[in-house]
């Protein structure tokens, strides 16, 4: 991308990221329902995914979920420009409550570091912001496949206190350096690993491919582990900050960490990408298919 379209494309999402939070979201809900439509095999995973969970109950609670999760998918998207393009101090303001801070407090105080580990819940993109307009905070991010992306996302992630981590040897090394510092971490858990950077381990009892560097740095560094969401507020209100610790005793397992996130899904499982395959073929997830 040239600098002259990689400014348009800003000032673009720009104005789209100032429109108000309601209008927002619901463009976001119209674009989740354009998309279940328009794609058969998404609509497919939706409710295979959601259906193997046994998060609900009955067919009736199923298709509620799945008619959730739809508009909710969608809101993911669009808001995403909202959160990268608005200023610092309007997008904190977004956030309406944080949900046990205090364990962030006490994580510092041990200066061992901190992984934080966000799945595809709620509004992922917000919760590292926040944190590192407090604190220094290192995230782990994978390449896009575009390359004209990549200035996009550096530039809407890459600020507040946040640096970012390509996923790789160096990006790697960089999370072990930020840790050792007594510094944070942020990992995307629930993102299916390259082959041969995983396990498989039961996901809503299914295997899935798991990550297992999470379970590498926690178990090097001895850092806290901690789970962390940003809830989605209804009528475009704003979010709610969710954290809280992961007792590994030690070691975090793929297994254990399954099962961590499924415990934080269940506490808003309408605003998981029930549509993101955790399930895919490793094969068609290695480096050399990129």
């Amino acid at each position: 991308m040239s600098d002259l379209s990689f400014r348009i494309a800003r000032f673009l999402l720009t104005l789209l990221a100032y429109i108000p939070l309601f209008i927002n979201h619901a463009l976001g809900a119209l674009l989740g329902w354009l998309v279940f439509f328009g794609s058969p095999s998404y609509a497919r995973r939706i409710r295979k995914n959601i259906e193997q969970s046994h998060i609900t109950q009955n067919e009736k609670s199923l298709n509620q979920l799945i008619q959730s999760n739809i508009a909710e998918s969608g809101k993911t998207v669009i808001e995403t420009f909202a959160i990268w393009f608005r200023r610092d101090k309007s997008v904190f303001n977004l956030v309406k409550a944080c949900y046990g801070w205090e364990h962030v407090e006490i994580a510092l105080k041990h200066g061992k570091g901190l992984i934080f580990l966000t799945p595809h819940l709620g509004c992922f993109e917000i919760t590292s912001l926040y944190y590192g307009a407090q604190h220094p905070m290192t995230v782990l991010y994978r390449q896009p496949r575009h390359a004209w992306l990549l200035p996009l996302i550096t530039s809407g992630r890459q600020r507040s206190g946040v640096t970012l981590a390509p996923a790789n040897a160096t990006g790697i090394k960089q999370l072990l350096q930020t840790l050792k510092r007594g510094e944070a971490i942020g990992i995307l858990p629930d993102q299916a690993p390259f082959e041969g950077e995983g396990v498989w381990a039961p996901f809503f009892e299914r295997p899935a491919y798991t990550m297992t560097l999470a379970s590498k740095l926690a178990e090097k560094t001895g850092a806290q582990v901690l789970m962390a969401f940003g809830e989605r507020l209804s009528f475009g209100r704003g979010y709610h900050i969710h954290i809280r610790p992961i007792e590994t005793s030690g070691i975090l397992t793929p297994t254990l960490l399954n099962a961590e996130i499924e415990t934080t899904i269940r506490q808003c499982p309408s605003q998981y990408l029930w549509g993101y395959d955790r399930y895919k073929d490793r094969q068609q997830n290695s480096p050399a298919n990129h």
